[in-house]
Order: C-alpha cells, then sequence, then structure tokens
C-alpha cells in the first residue's frame, strides 16, 4: 500500500474512534485531509513508510529540565543564559533539554497559555529557541488539555465570535460530575457570563485554567498546526502535558477516556510522518497501571514519565528499607522496542502521590508526608471521590528531602541525594535531570511566601554570578553535588549496558542493598548495580550477584578490581556500585 493511502487509512480510522457519536460540520474524511495537509504532509511524493518498534535514543541521552528563567543574567535574555550554563556545564554529560513551557502565560509558571505561538518575550525570542535546538535535542511541552482564560481564544469565546469561540468545554451544574477524578481542590466549574448567556466552563486545574473541548475537530486542527510550529523550530520531543484528562464525558472519571489514547495515536501517527526521529512523551500522573497503558501496542506514546519512582525510591532511602521499590521493579514490564520509560525523581512539580496508590500503604504514606514536612516540605491536595481531601503530591527539594531518614537529618545527606541519582541513572529508561537537582539547590522558602504557591520551593532563580560563584566553591553543597552527578553521568553516557532498552533484571539482595541487572542489547556487556540504601554499612555477598569467573570485572565508580578470592565487600551508607565486565 501506497504509504500516502496508509496514512489517510490510518487517520480516518483514529478520528472514526474519536468522534464515534459526535456530530461533526465536517466529515471525517475531509477532517483527516485538513490534519495531514496542515502537518505538511500534503504532497505524497515526500512520504516514507513507518518503520515500527525503532528506538530513538541511546545511552547518551539524557535530559536537562528547567524552566526558560532558571538562571539569569542581567543584560541578557534568559535563554541565552541557560543555553550559555549549558555549553559552559552541561555540555560533556546532558545532549537534551526540557524546556518548560517558554509561551506567554498567566499563571502556574507557564502551564496557563496565553499565546501558544509565541515566545515569551522575557524569555527570548523563537531564534533562541532554534539556537538551543541546534545543540541539545528539545523538548518543549504541549500544553494540550487547557489554555489561560486571558487568552485571544477565551475573550472570543466570552465575546461569542472569532477562532476560539467555540473551544472550551462547558457543562451543567446539574450534570453528574461525582466521579470526576481532581488534581485540585478548586471548583471544577466556572461560572462565565458571555454573550449566549451564562457558561460554566470546565476547569480541571483552576479558574484560570479553562479546558478544551475536544469534540470540536476545530481544537485538534489548531493543536495540530501549533505542533508543525514547533517541529519547524526544532522540536524534536513532545511532552503531553495533563494529556490524562483530555476528553470530557459527564457520568465518567473524564480521565483516561478511550478517545484521549485515540487523540495520542493519531497525533503519534502524524508526528512520525512529518518527523520520524520525534518522540511523545505522556505527563500522566496517576496510579501505575493507568500510566503503563499510554505506552499502548508500541503505537501511542513512544515514552511515558515513570511517576511511581520518585516517591518509591524517596520512601526506600528514607526508611531504609527497599522493599516496595524492589516489588515496583519486579513488576515492571520491559518496554518494547520504539518505546521506553522516562526516569525522573525530581521535577518542577512535586513528588505525586497518586502514583504511589497501591503500591505504598497508608502508614508509609503518612510517614513519608511527616517526615517531608519536617525537612522544610509543604503537601498540596486533591479531592478524591467521596469529596474528602487526599494528599495529591510533596512540594519539596530533592536536595532537603533526602536531608536525613524518619529518624531526622543527619551527616549523610549528600551521599544519600547522590545514591537517589546513581539508582535512577541506570535504571531501564532515559533519565531526566531536574536543574536544581544538578545544581544542589534548596528550598526556596521565600519564594512560597512571594507567590503563596507551595510548588514555588523547588523553582529557585539562580543569579548566574552567584551560581558561578557557588559552583567553583570546593565547599559548597552546589559545587559537590553538581560533580558529583556530573562524574556519574560521564560514566553513564558510555556504557552499552545503560541504553534505555537493555535488558534489565531485579536483585535480590535482601531489604538493604537495592539491585538490578543491565545487559547490553549485544548481551557483551553487564552491569551490576547495587546501592546500600541505609545508614549503617551492609555487607555485600558477591555470590548473591553471580559474577561470572571467566570476566573480569571492575567497579566503575571506585575502579575496585574484583577478583576469585573475593567472598564479600563492605558497603558504606548510601555507597553505589556499578559492577561491570567491560569498562567502556
Amino acid at each position: 500500500m501506497e504509504p500516502y493511502v496508509q496514512l489517510q487509512e490510518s487517520v480516518l480510522h483514529h478520528l472514526s474512534v474519536i468522534y464515534a457519536g459526535v456530530e461533526t460540520a465536517e466529515s471525517l474524511e475531509h477532517i483527516g485531509t485538513k490534519l495531514i495537509t496542515e502537518m505538511g504532509l500534503g504532497n505524497p511524493e515526500v512520504l516514507r513508510p513507518i518503520v515500527p518498534h525503532q528506538n530513538h535514543w541511546n545511552q547518551q541521552d539524557v535530559v536537562l529540565i528547567t524552566y526558560g528563567d532558571s538562571i539569569e543574567q542581567p543584560g541578557e535574555k534568559p535563554l541565552q543564559t541557560l543555553h550559555r550554563f549549558m555549553n559552559e556545564r552541561c555540555k560533556s554529560v546532558i545532549n537534551s533539554v526540557h524546556i518548560l513551557p517558554f509561551f506567554p502565560y498567566s499563571s502556574d509558571d507557564g502551564f496557563s497559555v496565553i499565546d501558544y505561538s509565541s515566545v515569551n518575550e522575557a524569555l527570548g525570542s523563537w531564534q533562541h529557541i532554534r539556537d538551543i535546538a541546534a545543540d541539545y535535542r528539545l523538548m518543549s511541552d504541549l500544553v494540550i488539555n487547557h489554555c489561560s482564560s486571558r487568552s485571544a481564544w477565551f475573550d472570543n469565546f466570552i465575546k461569542g465570535e472569532g477562532q476560539g469561540s467555540d473551544f472550551f468545554y462547558t457543562a451543567s451544574p446539574d450534570d453528574d460530575l461525582s466521579a470526576v477524578v481532581r488534581p485540585r481542590t478548586s471548583g471544577l466549574l466556572r461560572e462565565t457570563p458571555t454573550a449566549k448567556g451564562l457558561q460554566h466552563v470546565w476547569c480541571t486545574f483552576s479558574h484560570d485554567q479553562v479546558d478544551f473541548d475536544f469534540r470540536n475537530p476545530e481544537v485538534l486542527l489548531t493543536f495540530v498546526s501549533i505542533i508543525r510550529q514547533y517541529l519547524d523550530n526544532g522540536v524534536r520531543l513532545f511532552r503531553l502535558d495533563a494529556v490524562a484528562f483530555l476528553w470530557k464525558q459527564p457520568g465518567t472519571a473524564c480521565i483516561n477516556l478511550e478517545q484521549t489514547h485515540e487523540v495520542v495515536r493519531l497525533l503519534r501517527v502524524l508526528i512520525e510522518h512529518a518527523q520520524p526521529d520525534a518522540v511523545i512523551i505522556t505527563e500522566t500522573n496517576i496510579p501505575n497501571r493507568e500510566n503503563l497503558a499510554y505506552f499502548g501496542n508500541a503505537n501511542e506514546a513512544h515514552s511515558i514519565y515513570n511517576f511511581s519512582l520518585p516517591p518509591l525510591l524517596l520512601n526506600t532511602l528514607i526508611t531504609g528499607d527497599c522493599r516496595y521499590l524492589k516489588n515496583w521493579m519486579m513488576s515492571m514490564p520491559p518496554a518494547q522496542n520504539g518505546t521506553t520509560y522516562f526516569n525522573f525523581i525530581a521535577s518542577h512539580d512535586g513528588i505525586g502521590l497518586r502514583p504511589a496508590e497501591g503500591l505504598l500503604d497508608e502508614l508509609e504514606l503518612n510517614t513519608l508526608l511527616t517526615t517531608m514536612q519536617q525537612f522544610g516540605g509543604r503537601v498540596s491536595w486533591r479531592v478524591a471521590d467521596n469529596g474528602q481531601q487526599k494528599p495529591y503530591e510533596i512540594n519539596i527539594t530533592l536536595f532537603d528531602a533526602l536531608q536525613g531518614t524518619v529518624k531526622g537529618t543527619d551527616k549523610w545527606g549528600l551521599d544519600r541525594f547522590v545514591c537517589a541519582h546513581a539508582i535512577m541513572f541506570g535504571l531501564e529508561g532515559i533519565p531526566g535531570l531536574y536543574i536544581h537537582s544538578l545544581l544542589g539547590t534548596g528550598n526556596d522558602l521565600e519564594r512560597v511566601n512571594n507567590t503563596n504557591q507551595n510548588r514555588s520551593i523547588n523553582r529557585h532563580r539562580w543569579d548566574y554570578a552567584l551560581l558561578d560563584e557557588a559552583l567553583d566553591s570546593p565547599h559548597s553543597q552546589h559545587h559537590k553535588a553538581h560533580q558529583r552527578l556530573s562524574t556519574l553521568l560521564q560514566l553513564r553516557v558510555n556504557q552499552p549496558a545503560f541504553h534505555p532498552n537493555a535488558i534489565q533484571f531485579t536483585l535480590q539482595l535482601g531489604d538493604k542493598l537495592f539491585g538490578y541487572w543491565r545487559q547490553s542489547i549485544d548481551r557483551r556487556q553487564s552491569i551490576f548495580c547495587i546501592s546500600n540504601i541505609a545508614d549503617t554499612p551492609q555487607l555485600l555477598r558477591l555470590s548473591d550477584v553471580n559474577l561470572i569467573g571467566t570476566d573480569h570485572w571492575v567497579d566503575l565508580i571506585s575502579g575496585l578490581e574484583f577478583n576469585d578470592s573475593m567472598m564479600e565487600l563492605d558497603m558504606q551508607p548510601y555507597q553505589t556500585l556499578w559492577i561491570t565486565n567491560k569498562r567502556q
């Protein structure tokens, strides 16, 4: 079958599922043709067949997660400053960057977008974005569920005319909304006077973040045009923000509906035909089983955020017990070729607790909350099905979250922090490193007080001169964190066994030693990744690891060489070993 005909049939199939039972002003065939044209695929001669199950990544891929203005320099646009920082401090260990929403916005530090087609002038310009994309693989947010109530589209909705006048989802207070899953405690519906009378606009997150109505194909067409613009400006990784909430249907939970999954599949078809090496990453802060569903059958998201990792790893390191983390690891299916996990343990948001549901019991969750609050953390809440408030996420920097254990603060904070990253860097998947972890930044309580937003605690803005001074000061926590994490990454990016799709097996080493085995795709290199997650020394019996006697084994991190006479090894608190038979 010709690629163009195949594309047409695939798009039409997805549209027929998305709009089943929905009356559209145009035929689905016409809508499909418009989508293909909008993506720049109207010329059949330029299309090539898509090869399934291709991995568009390898062990050298490490993503820095940052706001465009996390680092500022007087007299220079923040995007220029960010680019300079990456060239000066990250070039050898990081090849990709996720710049959090860099568009004009009205709230939520960028996630309430006013204009999707413009770069926030306070940050820089599209030229600055293209400059960064020329040196680093660029990830951008596609804030697809909602936009700002101050956008031109919503103004037109209020006026009842122009583009956007029919872009937003409205409901009646009399609708059955009891099952709707909410990530926030604000009211779901926003009363809005319009030229057509009083409307109740759906607001999943806040009343400044008004939800789109994807029952209208024009909304889908508009986002496809936005994707095309982002591709033209160098974006290669698309983070679909809050995509799980995209399709609404009163009487249901309004999360993870089949139409939502089908929209992701449709976007993948269009994007991979336009840019074969582009990647879709779904941001779905939901329970683990629901999150895994966004892989589809290797035909939906290329990558999913591994949301259960942050709370489970944090629980492990503050309790000195890896049972919950180990049980979860053993239950995780290996990603098919063409898909992979996106691993992270800190981000601009907090440490989500919904992904720990069913994995940590109530006692463990309460202990986690209490300990984080003792270390300066805050808790954000959501409304559960029964109307009660439940903890949604913990807001704290990872550096401060790991300053101690359930027993309180201790002298092992930095080692515990590095151990967390050593575990994450070795796991199956692509590592995402939040800039404030790389910089060892602590809680910004002053910013919380100024913004009255809990999430501001982990959104510090550095003055570049002060940051330079801190990174060059050998005794500062910032220098130590940056140097030790950079050293680990320097080792990681050269090891074939750390390919995101390399084999992974969980080791059984008791509750105080957490370990897993990675093997390269060609099976030539093995790495045993073993961490002491306790605050006391632990004995590692090498017979439990089963190092093959005919190979020569060495710890990549310390340089320690293993020989036949070594039967056991004392591991210091929070020490990590990367034991390999093939040093790269």
